[in-house]
């Protein structure tokens, strides 16, 4: 596949703490330091109550982002704007982790601008995506990971993207159950540039019907915003 970078920009170092792991054989198997939880406010971007059901303590909990990132390790993909390779996190969450998880406790972690690159279409046109840090990757994984039971149970039982235990086998398996039911016709579409125009604030208040902690959605609008 051929890729097209678009723009690089520098990281931002935000923690110097270099006592992370409690156990050297962590570096084996990922990160699993235990902060003390806490309760934080912040300045944020919805009315929902800032630290109900204590989502964003979910997130950072060390099994929850021991498992995202084995996960971002396992999917491995190409660097952010920092320039640091998906083998290279570990020792980062090493000397750094503390660091990152209060300033997301604090609200006061910024996610790195996204790594732009260009990708060709079959119709010989290119589409443009954008590639996170290794660590927000990780973050967001987090989030996705608590986040997936609670909205699992609202879609729709004919939706198979990007959904756990589903896949593109299963939704063929379906398909061949219309067909056998007599359905003869398919409905194919494509919404152009889908993400690039899905209204944000419209995405927030909906989130925020659900989700009770604000920093969560804050977290959330971040980076949705870079």
């Amino acid at each position: 596949m051929n890729v097209t970078e678009i723009g690089m920009k520098k990281s931002r170092k935000y923690c110097s703490d270099n006592d992370y792991c409690r156990r050297a054989s962590a570096a084996h198997e990922g990160y699993d330091r235990v902060l003390t939880e806490k309760r934080i406010t912040e300045n944020n971007i919805t009315d929902a109550d800032r630290d109900a059901n204590g989502l964003l303590e979910q997130i950072l909990e060390s099994a929850n982002l021991n498992k995202a990132y084995k996960q971002v390790k396992k999917n491995k993909g190409s660097h952010g704007v920092d320039g640091m390779e998906v083998e290279h996190l570990l020792q980062h969450l090493q000397d750094n982790g503390d660091e990152l998880k209060k300033a997301i406790l604090d609200g006061k972690y910024r996610p790195q601008p996204v790594r732009r690159v260009e990708i060709p279409k079959d119709n010989g046109k290119k589409r443009q995506l954008g590639i996170p840090t290794v660590v927000d990757r990780m973050v967001q994984q987090g989030i996705q990971q608590i986040l997936s039971p609670i909205y699992e149970a609202t879609f729709s039982e004919s939706s198979y993207g990007f959904r756990p235990k589903r896949s593109a086998h299963d939704a063929l398996k379906k398909c061949k159950e219309y067909a056998n039911e007599g359905y003869t016709y398919v409905v194919d579409m494509d919404l152009e540039k889908f993400f690039d125009t899905v209204s944000q604030s419209k995405m927030i208040e909906i989130l925020s019907r659900t989700i009770k902690d604000g920093r969560v959605i804050s977290l959330i609008h971040k980076y949705l915003i870079g």
